[in-house]
């Protein structure tokens, strides 16, 4: 097929689309805030917590301002600080080891797997042995459920029960998969996820949220969102910040919830064509048996150094690509400087010349889907 330059450029993520059908229900909910005025820690942000947790099982949500703060309220509960290691891997966004460095304690870089991009469990131990080399406490892992796919939760708990780990999992990526046919929440101690405008649940600013099944930690957690307030708002009883959910955002995100099912089901169709449209001339994403995705990212591996160009061909065409992520954390400047365990971070090297990400959203429709396999196909068969 002939490259045409006269079609229209395609979006990476096109929030307009689902903004257009969710329709008025958003303005209405914005509506009812403003006439009641509650913008903080409104009537909303309690029916959001209380669906979020029927949605995903857990028992308790405490939401907060970012999925970066709900990653730190929960290593704050935890009283993970200073003298303590924090394991996590090298491929992920850096928020995820970002948050150990905020509270004090160290991130130890594990690798991860080549086919999910996922934490490989089996660094575990040697990032366990390197912590205590260097005087560390190892006291929590941080599994990443990256690009949307569910993390190997299972031995990520075996890996970690023996040392008695604290498992946190960041799920910003990833809420609404499942793993073994449980929805990700319940797995771990703590899950912690992100409502950015461009993450599947994603609101119209920024917000996150902590789910547990322990009540006690809940209620720290809340302690923190607050200041660290104690039975008085004015009486304070740990060093805690400000990071609350506003009420506008949990009114969007209520409407948003009540469609997204759907929405996963419909970025899984729009995966199954990709698979298909691209098998034999990219390494396309994984989903082992047990898992599923919510697609955040729809990410190929683009060998040879043939990468630039493929993504220059793409915009030649106006269709967008992205790297998630180009450089490992092990690699960063604020990073460079922190251990990595026994197995090293050589897949997370690797992956970080290779990947590229191609649109994903739930309104991709199939002649625009179509282009882009064209694009794919062309760009990889010379």
């Amino acid at each position: 097929m002939n490259m045409r330059t006269d079609l229209p450029a395609i979006p990476f993520i096109d929030l307009a689309a689902q903004r257009r059908r969710l329709g008025d229900s958003v303005d209405a909910a914005i509506t009812r805030v403003l006439n009641h005025g509650q913008y903080i820690l409104g009537p909303e942000v309690r029916a959001f917590e209380a669906e979020l947790a029927a949605f995903c099982g857990a028992k308790h949500v405490v939401s907060c301002a970012s999925g970066t703060d709900a990653l730190v309220l929960a290593l704050r509960a935890q009283e993970i600080g200073p003298g303590d290691a924090v394991i996590c891997p090298s491929f992920t966004f850096c928020a995820t080891a970002e948050v150990a460095a905020l509270v004090g304690a160290t991130p130890v870089f594990v690798d991860v797997d080549e086919k999910t991009f996922n934490i490989d469990p089996k660094g575990i131990v040697g990032a366990i042995d390197v912590a205590k080399s260097l005087g560390l406490k190892p006291k929590a892992v941080i599994p990443v459920d990256l690009f949307g796919l569910a993390a190997d939760h299972g031995a990520v708990a075996a890996a970690a029960q023996a040392e008695g780990l604290f498992i946190l999992d960041d799920a910003a990526q990833g809420f609404g998969a499942t793993f073994n046919n449980r929805r990700l929440g319940t797995f771990g101690n703590a899950t912690a996820t992100s409502f950015f405008p461009a993450k599947p649940l994603g609101c119209y600013g920024d917000g996150g949220a902590v789910m547990t099944d322990d009540a006690g930690f809940a209620d720290v957690m809340r302690s923190l969102r607050m200041h660290g307030h104690g039975s008085d708002r004015y009486d304070n009883i740990r060093i805690g910040l400000a990071s609350r959910l506003d009420t506008m955002q949990a009114a969007v995100l209520l409407e948003k919830l009540k469609i997204f099912p759907d929405e996963i089901e419909a970025r899984n169709r729009v995966a199954r064509r990709y698979n298909e449209g691209l098998a034999g001339v990219a390494v396309t994403p994984t989903v082992p048996a047990g898992m599923t995705s919510v697609w955040a990212q729809y990410t190929i591996r683009v060998s040879g150094g043939r990468r630039e160009a493929f993504a220059a061909a793409f915009k030649a065409e106006g269709i967008p690509t992205a790297i998630y992520y180009p450089i490992p954390l092990h690699l960063q400047q604020a990073y460079k400087d922190y251990p990595v365990g026994k197995g090293g971070v050589a897949v997370s090297a690797r992956l970080a010349g290779e990947v590229i990400s191609l649109p994903m959203h739930a309104y991709l429709d199939e002649a625009t889907q179509d282009r882009i396999i064209d694009a794919a196909r062309r760009a990889l068969s010379h």
